[in-house]
């Protein structure tokens, strides 16, 4: 039996990870007919889940069904860490200092929300903490648990449709106003692509960013640079192409895949929130009758039974470490294109063919002007 403990009660922790933990451990004690719930019945503690935050919830605003503590050496004091996973929801920027302090009290057990880390560096620090301290790290991505996900993961390994040759995702969301209170994520390339990189490495391997662009969220005189859109090319090495654009200053919500293929398509509409969590599913084979379904699809809580069913079984976890590091890696090279290809970006010596290929150099800063356009200088 495994327990909880939750570092980072923001909105990652609070509100998308506590409801799902409750909902895994009431099914599991109430012995539910849903898919996976003699599993949770077999990995989660009874107990409520631990929760620590640098920033401690203000009197009164208790939360139902979490213990909070002050300190992290209070958790460790009611903790054992040979049988306790502990969910990561700091922002990107400084998880491997908070995760050393933590593997120092001796936990070994983590599931650190996304992305990975906010570029390639990051990332290095928290592979070296990983390493030093033997520690067994997972990172939450909802998609590749995905029951779309693994539906359409199916219809290019069985070829059926032949080739897949374009991956088009759109990911939009009504966001302003958490953009504009909660500085959250540096880029706009931080919030949902995170998510559609790592499905679109799953179904056509690895690849390379070939063109980039970002833009500001902006209410009135209100900027939040690099925070309104983000889209990019990626170019797979087998041949695929896939484009994502995301959206998050927009009135309406979409989170769709289109997969085109030599003879046929296949659209995926995943759930948009958690009001309703069905997705959809629409095939469209080249001379034969259109399929379509329409299925429930609990990804998180697909994500997180997951990963506690793999903690109790020993479950190596290196190889999904690694494709969430490629994540980070291309989503770090799209926002070098993006900085580089923006108006006012300076070309470089081979002129201005060139400067959309030239990253930001070290000590650059890259502002915003009110109407959207980026400079680096």
């Amino acid at each position: 039996m495994l327990h909880t403990l939750l570092v980072g009660l923001g909105r990652s922790g609070r509100e998308l990870h506590l409801p799902v933990l409750r909902r895994l451990r009431q099914d599991a004690g109430a012995g539910c007919d849903n898919a996976g719930c003699d599993n949770a019945a077999t990995v989660f503690a009874a107990a409520p889940p631990l929760g620590f935050d640098l920033a401690p919830l203000p009197a009164g605003q208790a939360t139902p069904g979490l213990v909070t503590v002050d300190t992290l050496a209070e958790a460790r004091a009611r903790l054992d860490p040979r049988t306790t996973v502990v969910h990561l929801c700091t922002p990107p920027g400084h998880r491997a200092e908070v995760l050393r302090d933590l593997a120092e009290l001796g936990f070994t057990r983590f599931l650190v929300e996304k992305p990975l880390g906010v570029d390639g560096e990051a990332v290095a620090e928290t592979r070296a903490v990983r390493d030093a301290y033997g520690l067994r790290l997972a990172v939450v991505a909802p998609w590749l648990h995905s029951t779309l996900t693994a539906r359409l993961s199916e219809i290019v390994r069985s070829g059926r449709l032949g080739a897949l040759r374009r991956i088009t995702v759109r990911q939009h969301k009504p966001r302003l106003r958490r953009s504009l209170s909660t500085p959250s994520h540096p880029t706009a390339f931080d919030v949902e692509l995170p998510h559609s990189v790592g499905v679109a490495l799953r179904l056509a391997g690895g690849g390379t960013v070939t063109d980039a662009a970002w833009s500001d969220a902006t209410c009135g005189d209100r900027v939040v640079p690099r925070m309104g859109t983000a889209e990019l090319t990626l170019a797979h090495d087998a041949g695929a192409t896939t484009r994502i654009v995301s959206d998050l200053v927009s009135p309406v919500r979409e989170r769709s895949m289109v997969l085109d293929f030599d003879a046929g398509r296949a659209i995926g509409h995943y759930p948009v929130s958690g009001e309703d969590n069905f997705a959809h599913l629409r095939v469209t084979p080249i001379g034969l009758p259109e399929e379509y379904e329409v299925f429930q699809d609990d990804a998180l809580d697909a994500c997180i039974l997951d990963t506690y069913r793999g903690f109790a079984a020993h479950t190596d976890f290196t190889a999904d470490f690694e494709l969430q590091a490629q994540v980070v890696r291309l989503l770090e090279s799209a926002k070098q294109h993006a900085a580089a290809a923006e108006p006012g970006a300076a070309p470089t010596a081979a002129g201005p063919a060139a400067a959309h290929e030239r990253p930001a150099a070290a000590g650059e800063q890259v502002t915003s002007t009110k109407n959207g356009s980026i400079h680096v200088g």
